[in-house]
C-alpha cells in the first residue's frame, strides 16, 4: 500500500502546478490526471461536462481548484466502487 500512496502522491504532483499553483489542481491539470491516470475507472474522462461536474462535486471551498485532500475524495471513492463497497 505504501508504493501505492507514493504513486498517488506523484502523480499529483506531476499534474499540479502546470497551469498555476503546484499545491492545486486546476480544471484542466485534473482531466489531464484523471483521462491519463484513470481512464478506465472514470467514466467520461474526455467530456469536459462530466469533468466539470465532478472536479464541481470535489471542490469544498469551490475556488476551481482541487487540493490533494480535495482530490483524495475521489480516490475513496473509486476505491470503495472497485472494491464493491459503495452502496
Amino acid at each position: 500500500m505504501e508504493a501505492a500512496i507514493t504513486t498517488m502522491v506523484t502523480e499529483f504532483k506531476a499534474h499540479a502546478g502546470k497551469d498555476g499553483s503546484s499545491s492545486t489542481l486546476s480544471r484542466d491539470e485534473f482531466q489531464n490526471l484523471v483521462t491519463s491516470q484513470l481512464p478506465n475507472l472514470v467514466k467520461n474522462a474526455r467530456d469536459p461536462g462530466a469533468i466539470d461536474q465532478l472536479m464541481g462535486s470535489l471542490d469544498e471551498n469551490n475556488d476551481g481548484e482541487l487540493t490533494f485532500s480535495e482530490f483524495w475524495q475521489l480516490i475513496g471513492k473509486l476505491a470503495s466502487k472497485q472494491g464493491g463497497f459503495s452502496q
